[in-house]
């Protein structure tokens, strides 16, 4: 099966969406029980946490934690947003500074002004959306944000995205109440893949898809640890408490070359391995033998491979044991046998 295709369908009872390309399963979203990304809450101060330089937050969800405090005390209200998925036993991450994000538009209610997405190079199409956005959002207190997928948009679709961004905005920033209470839902699966993955697709939303498209039996291969490299190699991610671990393992062959070339491959697959298996948090790479000078150049594949992918990856850099480490958001509801 060549080309991309999204599935839109469920695993079990629960909301899913997943981008096939080429028959391989190269991006999956599920909805879980935890507060998605993009909620956002009016919570209430609780308590500051010493040394951290953040406080726990009372929210309708549980506990939540929030950094850069400066000015905020305990049982005031605060509007806050989610940004990820907590680590377990952990607060629900959560930043003050809110954005109304859709297909077209960002609206950011702390940043005025007009502007368009540097992926969009074309300076008569700068000028058509700078004009539809004045047109729409000119007398707006708040700022706005077109994305690159408004890039050769229709005028009213990107025209309605945009007022049903700020519509949203002004509902949520001009409530006065001062009670714990969840103002706005961040958005499911299906609703991220119409937002997200903008590329040209063929899209399915039939029953049974998943099954339909191979994305059952790539999931269920998901749900195990080894991603085949090519050659006999592989590399095993396993996720522990602390940090996800990356194996790679040339199989029988022991040789230098066997080990460039699997680490080589190891770094383009490994975004897509993370992305599937929603995984992120520190992550750390044991790599195939290979000498210090081909380090470069496995650092620059990483780093292209990452450019691609949307999930926000820091490339920390080498131990003294010579692991590879980085650091991931966790914006992704992780894979897991009840998924």
């Amino acid at each position: 099966m060549k080309g991309r295709t999204i599935i839109l369908d469920h695993l079990g009872d629960r909301e899913a969406a997943a981008l096939m390309v080429d028959g391989h399963l190269d991006d999956l979203l599920i909805d879980s029980d935890a507060p998605r990304p993009g909620t956002v809450y009016r919570a209430i101060a609780d308590r500051p946490v010493k040394g951290q330089g953040g406080m726990f937050l009372k929210t309708p969800d549980g506990s939540a934690f929030l950094r850069q405090i400066k000015g905020l005390a305990p049982g005031q209200p605060i509007l806050v947003q989610v940004t990820g998925f907590a680590e377990p036993g952990k607060a629900i991450p959560v930043t003050a500074k809110i954005l109304f994000k859709s297909r077209f538009a960002i609206v950011t209610p702390d940043a005025p002004g007009l502007n368009i997405s540097r992926g969009i190079k074309d300076e008569a199409e700068r000028d058509r959306l700078l004009e539809i956005a004045h047109d729409v959002a000119g007398e707006s207190e708040f700022g706005l944000i077109l994305r690159s997928a408004a890039a050769g948009a229709d005028e009213d679709d990107i025209a309605e995205d945009i007022a049903a961004m700020l519509g949203l905005a002004d509902r949520v920033m001009g409530d006065t109440s001062d009670a714990m209470e969840v103002l706005c839902e961040g958005d499911g699966p299906h609703v991220l893949a119409w937002r997200d993955w903008i590329a040209p697709a063929e899209v399915v939303t039939e029953p049974g898809g998943f099954d339909i498209h191979g994305v059952l039996d790539a999931v269920s291969a998901a749900r195990g640890p080894q991603v085949a490299l090519g050659g006999g190699a592989s590399m095993y991610v396993e996720p522990t408490r602390a940090l996800v671990a990356v194996d790679v393992n040339t199989g029988s062959d022991a040789s230098l070359a066997a080990g460039i070339k699997a680490n080589m491959a190891c770094a383009r697959l490994l975004p897509r391995a993370l992305r599937v298996r929603g995984l992120g948090g520190q992550i750390t790479l044991d790599l195939a033998p290979m000498p210090k000078k081909d380090r470069r150049a496995f650092e620059s594949a990483l780093r292209a491979a990452f450019r691609g992918d949307d999930v926000e990856t820091a490339l920390v850099g080498w131990t003294p044991l010579g692991h590879f480490e980085l650091q991931r958001k966790r914006i992704r509801a992780a894979l897991s046998e009840d998924s």
